[in-house]
């Protein structure tokens, strides 16, 4: 691996050794920078004033050094900025949904860096706006919107905002009729709620002080929050839970859930207060979904073997699993992935050999239609719904080169209407553009999808840069969908190349087991082998393929960085887990209970402990050649805290061979999702996009 010669010779932040040393299963580690961690971490994701003087000067340092590192690329990350801008319709507008006398959608103002939310007459007219994002954002360094729901009568948005980017969500109601909110003020919340029949209160998730969602509320409007009265409360700290409702509002779901197991519990809309009842009993490693369907339930399981799932229903009256019966049964390599209920109809959206389909289900006869599509790779969504009682359900589609297209499509004449295709101001014509799907063999035979775009003037001759973005964790897929903002880079002459590695369900479920626990390895030789494979294929070299992931990805950063550094020219690690062994250990974080399912538990566990020791990024950093690296993290973020991206950039200095920079960039004023305003969260892409310029020679701004 040879040094980069594009970053000047700065002397890095050093970081003083402070060794803590932990036992487990007979096991000892010392951890030289563990005193990064704020002992009072809690108290910083509500008020990050109050993080310590010696900390706070360590990260200040950081972001001095790589503000100085990338001051050359100021130029380019304006103009990159403007480019990507200017392929946002700054006055867009969503298509309103309908819902009984009125539609609901949201907007942007130009300029805007907030969504507007608003409402029309059912078939058109004048827009009422009914929350003006920017205005209630003033002021405020970080603010984002979270869940936004009109009551069942549209008298009242029960809409929630957090402004410091730790997830602790407000909740506030708004009189639509006066466009003031009311004296309900719920702090510490999951974001949404779920109004009752009556529209008169609604039904919260509370936040506890490790922030995790743990316990269920009933809200009467005009009430301080104080007096909410406890409807459910979670014991086991390894579970989630969440509120949902029913369109026909006759139904508050309780959702209890970790990344293996569910359980549902049911309450009347009507009667809030009524004891929640048990659908079906949590069984480990049984997942459940529920949907409504009238006089019965939809049910999405894995039941009985299904290990892509298949579809039941159970009568409302009594939805026990002794009452399911099998309506789509388990078809293996058929991902069955959501379902929606509609009067007449059932819809599921699936995936099979890859791709994404829906179909759709007339209740009355079963007979089945799939939507088609054409292109070799593409992404398929299914939009929500407000009504039950409808012909028409709302989707979109795009592919990495044809822009995002809006459909309402009638299950029963089988017509599509193109409500909308996403608008690129500054022009965009996907002919210039190739999108491909390539299968990399990885080590033990299996062939790893990897979906790539290009300009069709790339020279394909191994010297072309590319950005290979991969995940790889909890099941998620990345879609092969359409990104504005990729095409700065393809036009620049980079490959954008997606790697659909194990851990993923871009295969089926198994797909996603094989990446996962004792086969977690699998993710990490999977992302290696479609590096390599771009590389035979000629679409790239390795010393100019920047590879990209954040959150569970930025693991998958990390730990590619120590198995085969020699594969990559550079690392872009984006709120990276890379301490996976030390927050698995620690029971008070606030994901880790509920996250042992996907990685195991090493406190309990000394096989766990070995398994997750053996790939935990930061416990391998070693004495070898690294690329250049940029870490991304933001100081508020729960989900991936701070330190842990800290500690690994420090040991990364203090440990490697090679005079390659290691760049720490770090938002005092952010969590996990980065800056909160559509232009803002642009500039951190730009940031990015330079760092990834530079390092394969193509920084200079045009």
């Amino acid at each position: 691996m040879k040094t980069s010669p594009r970053f000047e010779a700065l002397p890095a932040p050093g970081a003083d050794r402070r060794p803590v040393a932990d036992e487990h299963h007979g096991i000892r580690r010392t951890d030289d920078y563990a005193w990064l961690r704020a002992d009072n971490w809690q108290e910083v994701f509500r008020n990050p004033d109050v993080l310590a003087a010696d900390i706070r000067s360590h990260l200040e340092a950081e972001n001095a050094y790589q503000s100085a590192l990338m001051s050359d690329t100021e130029a380019l990350q304006k103009q990159l900025f403007q480019e990507m801008k200017g392929r946002i319709k700054e006055d867009d507008s969503s298509v309103p949904m309908k819902d009984g006398p009125f539609a609901y959608g949201t907007s942007f103002k130009t300029g805007g860096e907030q969504p507007r939310f608003f409402r029309t007459p059912r078939d058109g007219g004048e827009q009422a706006i009914l929350l003006d994002g920017d205005a209630e954002a003033e002021g405020h360094p970080y603010f984002r919107i979270g869940g936004v729901d009109h009551s069942g009568d549209h008298r009242k948005l029960l809409w929630g905002f957090d402004d410091k980017g730790s997830e602790f969500f407000t909740l506030r109601v708004r009189d639509l009729a006066t466009g003031e909110d009311g004296m309900d003020i719920v702090p510490d919340t999951g974001g949404d709620g779920v109004w009752t029949a009556a529209n008169d209160a609604f039904v919260y998730t509370r936040l506890d002080e490790n922030h995790r969602p743990s316990k269920v509320f009933l809200h009467r409007l005009g009430t301080p929050s104080s007096e909410d009265k406890l409807i459910y409360e979670e014991a086991d700290p390894g579970f989630f839970i969440s509120v949902d409702g029913t369109r026909d509002n006759k139904w508050i779901m309780i959702s209890v859930h970790d990344h293996q197991t569910s359980e549902y519990r049911l309450i009347p809309a009507d009667d809030p207060l009524a004891e929640p009842r048990v659908v079906s009993p949590r069984l480990t490693e049984r997942q459940y979904d529920l949907e409504e369907g009238g006089d019965v339930f939809f049910i999405l399981t894995n039941a009985d073997g299904a290990k892509d799932f298949k579809i039941m229903t159970a009568p409302v009256s009594d939805p026990a699993p002794e009452n399911w019966t099998e309506l789509v049964p388990h078809e293996p390599g058929r991902l069955i992935l959501s379902v929606m209920g509609f009067k007449d109809y059932m819809v599921r959206l699936e995936r099979k050999d890859g791709l994404p389909r829906i179909i759709v289900r007339e209740r009355a006869s079963g007979a089945e239609h799939a939507i088609s599509f054409d292109e070799e790779a593409f992404s398929l969504g299914l939009s929500g719904s407000y009504e039950y009682d409808t012909d028409t359900i709302r989707f979109s589609y795009s592919s990495m080169t044809t822009p995002a297209q809006l459909f309402d499509y009638n299950m029963g004449t089988r017509e599509r209407a193109l409500l909308k295709t996403q608008e690129v101001p500054s022009g965009h014509n996907p002919d210039d553009y190739v999108t491909r799907r390539l299968m990399a063999p990885a080590p033990d035979g299996e062939l790893v999808p990897v979906s790539i775009l290009y300009r069709r003037d790339t020279p394909l001759d191994g010297s072309a840069p590319a950005l290979l973005y991969g995940y790889g964790s909890y099941g998620s897929s990345i879609p092969a969908s359409f990104n504005t903002n990729i095409l700065s880079l393809a036009d620049r002459g980079f490959v954008y190349a997606i790697a659909h590695v194990r851990g993923g369900k871009d295969k089926g479920y198994a797909w996603y087991e094989d990446g996962k626990r004792a086969k977690k390895m699998n993710t990490f030789t999977d992302f290696i082998a479609a590096a390599r494979h771009l590389v035979a294929e000629g679409f790239s070299s390795h010393d100019r393929i920047v590879a990209q992931g954040g959150s569970a990805g930025g693991m998958l950063m990390g730990a590619v960085a120590n198995l085969a550094p020699d594969a990559f020219g550079a690392i872009i690690a984006e709120v990276p887990f890379v301490d996976v062994l030390t927050t698995m250990l620690d029971a008070s974080l606030p994901l880790t209970p509920p996250e042992w399912p996907e990685w195991g538990n090493p406190i309990d566990s000394a096989e766990d402990y070995r398994t997750i020791a053996a790939y935990s990024p930061y416990d391998n950093v070693s004495a070898q050649a690294y690329p250049p690296i940029l870490a991304v993290a933001g100081l508020t973020d729960p989900r991936v805290t701070y330190w842990e991206p800290a500690k690994w950039v420090a040991k990364l200095r203090a440990t490697k061979t090679d005079a390659n920079p290691v760049l720490f960039k770090i938002n005092m004023k952010s969590g996990h999702a980065g800056a909160s305003g559509r232009f803002s969260r642009l500039e951190e892409v730009a940031f990015n996009y330079a760092f990834a310029l530079k390092v394969v020679g193509k920084a200079a701004a045009s």
